[in-house]
């Protein structure tokens, strides 16, 4: 094939190989579920990105995994799918499109509810055609003939359907609670929507007078501002101190309210002065203490976080402003008499960043215990979820085990409008699908539901539930595998598992692959603040898409978080340049070779079968390691083969019948490099797409595309292990002599005598056949192989496994040098042998291990034994 004919241009370029690639594989369908009932269905379901802004890395590595898991079950023969879709995240896209209508002068309220969730639809519209253009950019295998969007009718549907048949259970209520309320955002925050931080603060000490002038009573607090809206003073039923004050009342300072000092076992006697305020309407723990004494709750607060008309002379200001001025007032009154520098935690917004006030709000909430119950029984039984790493399920169980209710409504207009209506004379509250009949005499709830509510359905509504006789949801649930990041374990994961259970009466997905975050190469997270963030979509512009994919791929074990770095990006860019240099040698040597006219069946040299019993053994263990998600070790595997076996090896041994005058050997040689190149780019293509279909189109191959080309399978008729250990020896000789050569400078280009002494008449022979290839690779001026040889004192020596090669190399060699060198090697192969014999020793081990792996071990010894004996002996000779 001349240089014209060969479709691969002379240089690497990502940018060329990849355009219009993807489009072909979606002209070709090839990414479609195909429903087909003779293959076994394998499913994963996207973690569906938010429609607020672009894919960051984090999103890249995530979606990475999941092409890989699909695209090498799509090869082994699965009617995969791969099911895309968006969320539409609530809080966040409402903030985006609000902050987008400031900027416009405008707020949601200027335009009112319909008009600014027709606004949001175009933002959401605008971004999803982003996203999928990074989807695009990044090969991702997804059937869009699928793709799903949380506020879709299909969704919706179900997310009405799971709220009405909670609500009818009982297991949605609707209460007046202590929740998590954002001012910023003005909307109630579920737990695990709150991020604590360390923040520097102050206990405020203060003396409450008692109403009948007989004292006062000491309580602290952190938050002043909140007293206003006090009710009561507690002090433990048992503490001697306070015994006889229950029952009376204090005056509230400021307000001039008298309030009761009250007996409950939650005020702990050893903590600070024993009496604690109690503000039922803005702390969750007041709360239930004024359950339990039938205080007032007095909301001191707008949903802005300014103060309201029950804060008096306050009205109006920021709470913050309010705590300043309250404790100057307080001081001025000879209340507040101390002020204590605290170090406490204090929870702010996940979204909005500004400090959470518990606030006393009527709110949706799913009752948790029972539906936690079933997802923490499911985790005792065979047919549970299985978390990668295991140590992950203990993380999830912590949580599901210390559940607490989860506040589901949300104050906003983007999201699912809660399914419930009032009755605007009676306050009858009706709960269903549909709205009621006569509704022009009912209100309904203005609340949107929690972006996470629509999302626990993902797996199952996604597939056309509620309609159980889906032919998707009947095929493709439960799905495989969940592919997500550690940080949602809370938020998503053990949310699907319990509505799943609830729904479906089965777990969601059979495993969960955590990975963990990309941070910089410091091992910092990924920030705005720090701006150390990276767009991928510039890292595909400057080294590809493969590139990028397989160090994301392959840079961390599960679990482990990935630290991101051009340096290693490029590493990965040299690897791909590497295959694609191999891959033009070969096809330009293949001589226009058919897929029909390949034939393995010719004699083959020791290189030749020595390559195919490495690509054996690489397809075994890149199929195994992939199964248990290991791609980080499949990567190394690859890597080895690639590099080391196929480039550095074979082709350079191929060459030697490739410029020969033997057609036979040519004609095997071909066949023999397109096979070894074909099942190559096969194993890699699910971490290389790219790269690898546009080898493969230039491949003697069958088919239309390596998408949907069958994963390659061990051949047990083309490996030889005998042949493997001849060119081990081969490989050992030729490394040792060039390495030796390096060490006096003598350059492969000047021939030298090398002799080699056989450990016996056997390997002789053997290395007598294989002489062609350490005449070209060793380049000596006389190759003596013999079984006995007289060692000259002026020679450089080496030992491998059964054989010693010796380089004479009179007035290049320094005899002690030589000696200080053989000494490093003799401590060397001792460390060895002594390492092997602990092993060996070890009862525990030769009581657990395979009898396959001890053997191994032994035959390590002899061989480590062997060669120690080989360089101690030289030294000897060395010292004569």
């Amino acid at each position: 094939m001349s240089e014209k004919e060969l479709a691969l241009s002379t240089k690497y370029d990502p940018q060329a190989v990849e355009a219009n690639r993807y489009q072909y594989w979606l002209d070709g369908k090839f990414f479609e579920a195909t429903g087909n009932p003779e293959k076994e269905p394998y499913t994963i379901v996207i973690p569906p990105p938010n429609v607020t802004g672009k894919l960051h890395l984090g999103h890249a590595w995530d979606t990475t995994l999941q092409d890989i898991l699909t695209r090498m079950k799509r090869m082994q023969g699965y009617d995969v799918l791969w099911l895309p879709g968006m969320d539409h995240a609530g809080i966040a896209t409402q903030a985006k499109v609000e902050e987008k209508l400031r900027s416009e002068g405008k707020s949601r309220y200027d335009l009112g509810r319909e008009k600014f969730v027709e606004e949001t639809w175009k933002w959401k519209e605008e971004y999803a055609g982003f996203i999928r253009q990074q989807w695009s950019k990044l090969g991702l295998g997804l059937d869009y003939s699928r793709e799903r969007f949380t506020l879709d009718e299909g969704l919706s549907k179900a997310v009405r359907e799971v709220f009405v048949s909670l609500y009818k259970k009982g297991l949605i209520y609707r209460g007046e609670y202590i929740i998590n309320w954002d001012p910023a955002t003005k909307t109630a925050l579920s737990d695990i929507e709150v991020i604590y931080k360390d923040v520097q603060g102050a206990f405020y000490h203060m003396r409450y007078p008692l109403a009948d002038g007989s004292g006062h009573i000491e309580i602290a607090t952190t938050r002043p501002e909140t007293m206003l809206g006090d009710t009561a003073v507690a002090v433990h039923p048992e503490d001697e101190r306070y015994k006889h004050l229950i029952g009376k009342n204090v005056v509230l300072p400021i307000v001039g309210r008298e309030i009761p000092i009250v007996g409950d076992d939650y005020v702990d006697m050893e903590f600070g002065s024993g009496a604690v305020k109690i503000t039922p309407a803005h702390d969750p723990n007041d709360f239930e203490i004024g359950n339990r004494h039938d205080l007032e709750r007095i909301l001191v607060m707008n949903p802005d976080g300014t103060m309201n008309d029950k804060a008096v002379k306050y009205e109006g200001m920021d709470r913050f402003e309010c705590r300043k001025q309250i404790v100057k007032d307080l001081q001025e009154q000879d209340v507040l008499f101390k002020i204590e520098d605290h170090m406490h935690s204090v929870g702010h917004s996940e979204r909005s960043g500004a400090v959470v006030e518990p606030y006393l709000s009527t709110q949706w909430f799913v009752k948790m215990q029972p539906l936690a119950d079933k997802a923490i029984e499911l985790q005792q039984q065979e047919e549970k979820v299985n978390f990668v790493p295991d140590r992950f399920e203990k993380t999830y169980l912590h949580w599901m085990e210390n559940i607490r209710d989860w506040c589901i409504s949300r104050q906003l207009w983007w999201g699912h409008r809660i399914p419930a209506w009032y009755h605007k004379e009676t306050g009858e509250v009706y709960v269903d699908q549909e709205p009621p009949a006569d509704i022009e005499n009912w209100e309904q709830d203005t609340d949107v539901l929690d972006t996470w509510f629509s999302s626990a359905l993902w797996p199952f509504s996604t597939m056309g539930w509620p309609d159980v006789e889906s032919v998707d949801f009947k095929r493709y649930y439960p799905t495989d595998v969940l592919v997500t990041g550690y940080d949602i374990i809370f938020f998503w994961v053990s949310r699907m598992i319990f509505q799943g259970l609830e729904f479906t009466g089965k777990r969601p997905f059979d495993d969960v692959l955590i990975h963990g975050l990309v941070r910089d190469a410091q091992g910092r997270k990924m920030s705005k603040s720090l701006g150390n963030g990276v767009d991928p979509m510039e890292v595909i512009e400057k080294y590809g898409a493969d590139s990028l994919r397989y160090f994301l791929s392959t840079g961390s074990s599960p679990g482990q978080d990935l630290r991101f770095s051009f340096e290693k990006v490029e590493a990965t860019w040299n690897f791909a340049n590497k295959i694609w240099n191999a891959s033009r040698f070969a096809l330009m040597n293949m001589n226009g070779i058919t897929f029909e006219e390949l034939d393995l069946s010719g004699e083959k040299s020791v290189a030749d079968k020595w390559i195919l019993t490495r690509l054996n053994e690489t397809i075994d263990n890149v199929t195994k390691l992939a199964d248990k998600y290991e791609f980080g070790e499949v990567g190394r595997v690859l890597y080895n083969f690639i590099w080391d076996d196929f480039c550095d090896w074979y082709i350079e041994m191929a060459k030697i019948p490739l410029y020969g005058e033997d057609e036979a050997a040519k004609k095997t040689t071909r066949s023999i490099l397109a096979y070894v190149l074909d099942n190559t780019m096969r194993l890699l293509h699910p971490f290389m797409p790219f790269i690898t279909e546009e080898i493969w189109q230039n491949l003697p191959h069958e088919g239309e595309s390596i998408t949907v080309a069958k994963w390659p399978e061990v051949r047990e008729d083309l490996s030889d292990k005998e042949a493997a250990n001849e060119m081990r020896l081969l490989v050992d000789i030729i490394r040792a002599v060039r390495n030796i050569r390096a060490e006096v400078n003598t350059p492969m280009s000047k021939q030298i005598k090398l002799q080699i002494k056989a450990k016996d008449e056997s390997i002789q022979a053997q290395l007598e056949k294989n002489r062609a290839y350490l005449e070209r690779f060793c380049n000596p001026s006389e190759l003596v192989i013999a079984t006995e040889i007289e060692v000259d004192d002026k020679a450089m020596t080496a030992v491998v496994t059964g054989a010693e090669l010796i380089l004479p190399l009179e007035g290049l060699i320094n005899i002690e040098e030589e000696i200080a060198r053989l000494e490093k090697e003799f401590d060397k192969l001792n460390k060895e042998v002594e390492r092997v014999q602990k092993k060996l020793s070890n009862q525990g081990f030769i009581a657990k291990a395979p009898e396959k792996v001890i053997e191994e071990e032994r035959a390590k010894e002899a061989d480590y034994v062997e060669k120690r004996e080989a360089v101690k002996a030289r030294i000897a000779e060395l010292r004569v």
